[in-house]
């Protein structure tokens, strides 16, 4: 296993460890604290996976050779950085169906797809697609548009 194979598992192991800490804090319903299945259930089963998978990422056996960071695309991977902090920053203010279709055709656009009917006839099924099954598959409300401003009084 190469080094940047180690980083990757390292910071993989880094998020899922967080990502199980931030789960503790979703709300439960009082009815819920003691139903087996809840809505704390998948995320901590995913961070549990995880972290199992970054362990045996890490403790594989590997070459002593250093890692290579040259090389590495870091426009690309900052823009993303850049573009993932918009997603967080917008899905409120402008709906997930339109937060999400941008993220995703500009990320598209990032990787190097260039033609807008590819970009566009991927996002928007895929944005209406996840909205659907989170709000009519799992029950769990996501506004698809902007909250409506109205004005005073």
């Amino acid at each position: 296993m190469s080094g940047k194979d180690r980083i990757g598992a390292a910071l993989l192991l880094l998020v899922f460890v967080a990502f199980g800490w931030l789960s503790q804090r979703i709300p439960l319903l009082p009815f819920q604290a003691d139903q087996a299945f809840h809505a704390r259930t998948m995320p901590q089963a995913l961070a549990v996976l995880g972290c199992l998978l970054a362990l045996v990422l890490l403790a594989r056996p590997g070459d002593r050779a250093r890692p290579a960071l040259q090389g590495l695309n870091w426009r690309v991977a900052v823009a993303f950085l850049v573009l993932m902090s918009a997603y967080g920053l917008t899905i409120r203010p402008l709906g997930f169906l339109i937060s999400t279709t941008a993220f995703l055709a500009i990320g598209f656009r990032l990787l190097g797809e260039r033609r807008p009917w590819k970009l566009a006839g991927v996002a928007v099924p895929v944005a209406l697609g996840f909205w659907w099954l989170m709000a009519r598959g799992l029950d769990v409300y996501v506004a698809p548009w902007p909250p409506l401003v109205t004005g005073p009084g």
